[in-house]
């Protein structure tokens, strides 16, 4: 690994997405890992359904999907060529368990409830999720919340069950099929139910392409073992992207999805990928779709700034931001409507499926009020112009592939 790789990849780990005692004993782990479970022993193994006491044959019985509320308020879209049909916004839970970044704190979990059952009430029929979300003590915090959370909405609302998307990390001791389809095990068992979509979470190219093959044929371990009723993949370029379409494809499963940082302030890349994705008949899913804050209207040039880590891109950032929420707020006031709103609708607008997060019920009301409706072509092509201005774009996810 190249020295720059391997900081950004320690990095990563340790403030974004996985716990800190995690990246320390990678080295231990993955020994233990190569020397304990050999590829043909993984490869040997019977396969097991994901929940205890299911066969595979039934492992989604039971757990149909989203049926639907009897009032359903957002619109729905065919999910790749999977067959599943998602909502036109999701909501992601990168901030479910993140202490570090989002200021998780159980004292949220009652709300965080309360955010569920209101999306779910409203339409919202996909969640996306990580098996690294949360940190510290609280690794794969998210998964478990959220299947809490499902089981007591069925519970109450006649078995429904929203369509769960969980992205696996690419860990380093990830490095055969099998260690993909105990990743999806491990995350039903958070969930209380079997996974919908499974995820590679970030691609290995750029720094350990020897992994790829691994983590690729893990899907379709997924897919064709009936772990997922999906597959998709995070953070892969237009390059990366036809690649691991082409192979899945010959191994005949099909891709479903790639999701990657989209928004009014990361749009370059997104367009790229949009395009490939249109082309093969992919759903692109839209992660960040406010800029981690940049584009709610909350913070401006001048004012107060977020805790934490985010201060400081903030600090450096907010004033050149500036114009573009002008832009926004002048279009938001014609609509009655907020600049966040008007993020949203513009990745919406852009044919992908946004899933911004949701920490309280006000965010959960904003985020609804950006769907179900969309913004003309002037005032999405207004919105791209002063998007443009903005000197310089959000850095991309540093595994972002070309």
């Amino acid at each position: 690994l190249r020295p720059i790789r391997l900081l950004s990849l320690l990095i990563f780990l340790l403030c974004t997405q996985s716990p800190l005692c995690e990246a320390f004993s990678i080295a231990s782990k993955l020994a233990c890992y190569v020397t304990a479970i050999q590829p043909e022993q993984l490869a040997n193994r019977p396969r097991r359904a994901a929940v205890s006491g299911m066969s595979m044959m039934g492992l989604f019985d039971g757990f149909g999907g989203f049926q639907g509320p009897k009032t359903k308020k957002l619109k729905t879209m065919p999910f790749g060529s999977s067959g599943l049909e998602i909502s036109e916004m999701g909501i992601g839970t990168w901030s479910w368990g993140n202490r570090l970044l989002w200021g998780y704190d159980e004292s949220m979990d009652t709300e965080l409830q309360a955010c569920f059952d209101a999306c779910v009430d409203a339409g919202v029929n996909f969640f996306d999720t990580g098996d690294s979300y949360g940190t510290g003590r609280l690794e794969g915090q998210a998964e478990k919340l959220l299947g809490q959370f499902m089981e007591e909405y069925a519970a109450k609302n006649g078995g429904i069950y929203p369509n769960i998307g969980t992205k696996f990390a690419t860990y380093p001791w990830r490095l055969t099929p099998g260690s993909m389809v105990s990743a999806c095990e491990a995350s039903a068992m958070r969930l209380r139910r079997p996974v919908d979509v499974g995820q590679i979470h970030w691609s290995a190219a750029n720094y350990a392409p020897w992994q790829e093959r691994a983590l690729w044929d893990g899907l379709v371990s997924l897919y064709q073992g009936g772990y997922v009723k999906a597959v998709g993949v995070s953070n892969y370029g237009p390059k990366q992207l036809r690649k691991i379409h082409q192979y899945l494809s010959d191994q005949g499963v099909p891709l479903a999805a790639n999701q990657i940082q989209y928004s009014l302030l990361s749009y370059s890349v997104g367009e790229e990928v949009k395009h490939v994705c249109d082309e093969l008949g992919l759903t692109m899913i839209a992660y960040s779709p406010l800029g981690l804050g940049f584009l709610g209207g909350k913070y401006k040039s001048g004012g107060s700034l977020p805790a934490g880590p985010r201060s400081f891109i903030f600090k450096d950032r907010v004033a050149e931001v500036s114009p573009l929420l002008e832009t926004m707020e002048d279009i938001g006031g014609a609509r009655s409507k907020t600049t966040a709103q008007i993020a949203i609708n513009w990745c919406i607008s852009k044919g992908t499926v946004p899933i911004p997060g949701a920490k309280n019920l006000r965010q959960v009301e904003e985020n609804l009020g950006a769907a179900g409706w969309r913004l003309s072509p002037g005032e999405v092509e207004s919105l791209d112009q002063a998007a443009r201005k903005v000197p310089r774009e959000l850095v991309q996810n540093i595994f972002q592939t070309s």
